[in-house]
């Protein structure tokens, strides 16, 4: 197990334009990887819900590092347009207390 528990975690929810969702999910990867190897970013991933949902959960190192990283210009504005323009609604962020962590990657896994 590693101990994630120093970590600033959000969960994000959007609903999505019908037909846009290769193009959110182009977009957020986009973003994701960039704000990773640019910005400080501890990982992320996205998911859809069986209620219709996207769901994408993000770590950084504080919340401090996480508005620095977003107070700064966009990491690719076209892949920022790209995902909002997909987006019919944005639910409000959730801020997540880790409390135990088991999960490991998909790279560790293999």
């Amino acid at each position: 197990m590693t101990d994630r528990s120093a970590c600033f975690v959000v969960l994000y929810r959007w609903k999505l334009r019908a037909g846009a969702e290769a193009s959110f999910v182009e977009g957020w990867s986009r973003i994701s990887r960039l704000l990773l190897e640019q910005r400080g970013s501890l990982g992320s991933r996205l998911h859809c819900g069986s209620d219709g949902l996207w769901y994408s959960y993000a770590q950084w190192p504080s919340a401090e590092a996480r508005s620095k990283a977003f107070a700064a210009e966009p990491v690719d504005p076209a892949a920022t347009e790209k995902m909002q323009a997909a987006i019919e609604e944005r639910l409000p962020e959730i801020v997540l207390e880790t409390y135990s962590d088991f999960m490991i990657s998909v790279k560790e896994a293999r």
